[in-house]
């Protein structure tokens, strides 16, 4: 109750301030919570263990790519009881990302708007602050880093961007996750396309073989996917994705449609919409996806989780694990609690 009753408090004066400053004062908070030892005061997240692409999770709630992009608020999100913590989009080169504002809530539908553009330090940042986390060096859980382009890199050079990051990233990595469906860089999600998705899966695997060796060590790749794909894409994708031998999807990311919203303020803003409006769109493509890929392939279900109910229908759809963020941002932290209680065996 603790974790309700604070974020109760906090939410009304948060949601007084532009939505990307609310970002930065909420995850400045979860680290000094975190330093001082308040954090341990929230109520404690049951433990449900699985395992999923060889790795084993202390329950099947991660977070989100995009939450803590840097990776500079590692150890404050971890005290939030997930059972994985998923970092990035990260590109090679630190980008500023798109102009302000970027970033919109639409409360009437529990809903975001976001054309961040991979805003981030650079994939060197990304590890300097991974390395240095007590999270990381005290091998507290699974860390997923998730790896993009940057937007002036020309999009028949993409898989050079992805390739460096896929470098730098295996060695901290407990999985490595590949971001090919934002609607935010130009020309992304033409990657999906069966042709370049087909060249990017086979050299990322060649990478992730010659890398295994290397280090002694396989780390899974993961290829996150949009929610705006047909059945055909979908059985194109699953293809590629089983014939690549990749190790997961992750099903799905923030969409383009605006039906569920088009009347709303700031609902015609461009970008990706995320929150409950997208849950039944990316609910029904993971379980296409399922439908395509059987057991052979795990997936990661993630797309306007909002409650208990919303993460065990991700579950029954197909779904190996889940993922939240923009629940986050109108139920607060005890959202994890709950999803993993809902999720318990």
């Amino acid at each position: 109750m603790l974790d309700k009753l604070l974020y109760a408090l906090a939410r009304p004066a948060l949601f007084s301030f532009a939505p990307e400053t609310a970002h930065h004062l909420t995850m400045a908070g979860l680290r000094y919570a975190n330093a001082l030892g308040v954090a341990r005061l929230l109520p404690s997240v049951p433990a449900a263990p699985r395992r999923v692409m060889g790795l084993d999770f202390k329950n099947p709630v991660g977070l989100a790519a995009g939450l803590d992009k840097d990776g500079a608020y590692i150890d404050g999100v971890a005290a939030l009881g997930f059972g994985f913590i998923e970092l990035g989009t990260v590109t090679p080169r630190a980008q500023a990302g798109n102009p302000l504002p970027r970033m919109f809530r639409l409360p009437q539908a529990h809903a975001v708007i976001n054309r961040m553009g991979f805003n981030n330090g650079g994939v060197d940042a990304l590890v300097a602050n991974v390395v240095k986390s007590a999270f990381y060096q005290e091998k507290k859980g699974i860390l997923g880093l998730n790896i993009g382009k940057n937007a002036d890199t020309p999009i028949e050079r993409a898989v050079d961007d992805y390739l460096h990051c896929l470098e730098k990233v295996y060695p901290h990595a407990s999985y490595v996750a590949v971001n090919i469906s934002s609607p935010n860089t130009k020309n992304l999600r033409q990657l999906q396309d069966a042709s370049e998705l087909d060249s990017l899966l086979q050299q990322l695997k060649q990478a992730q073989l010659r890398l295994a060796e290397q280090h002694k060590r396989y780390v899974p790749l993961a290829l996150k996917i949009a929610p705006d794909i047909d059945g055909e894409q979908i059985k194109h994708i699953a293809a590629a994705l089983l014939r690549h031998q990749i190790d997961a999807v992750i099903a799905t990311n923030t969409t383009i449609a605006r039906d569920a919203v088009k009347d709303l303020p700031h609902g015609l803003e461009t970008g990706g919409l995320s929150g409950a409006p997208v849950f039944a769109q990316s609910t029904a493509v993971l379980a296409a996806f399922k439908a395509e890929v059987g057991d052979a392939l795990p997936i990661i279900g993630v797309g306007g989780i909002m409650n208990g109910a919303d993460a065990r229908a991700k579950i029954a759809a197909g779904a190996s694990l889940v993922q939240l963020y923009s629940g986050l941002i109108y139920r607060g932290p005890a959202l994890v609690g709950e999803c993993v209680r809902a999720l318990q065996d």
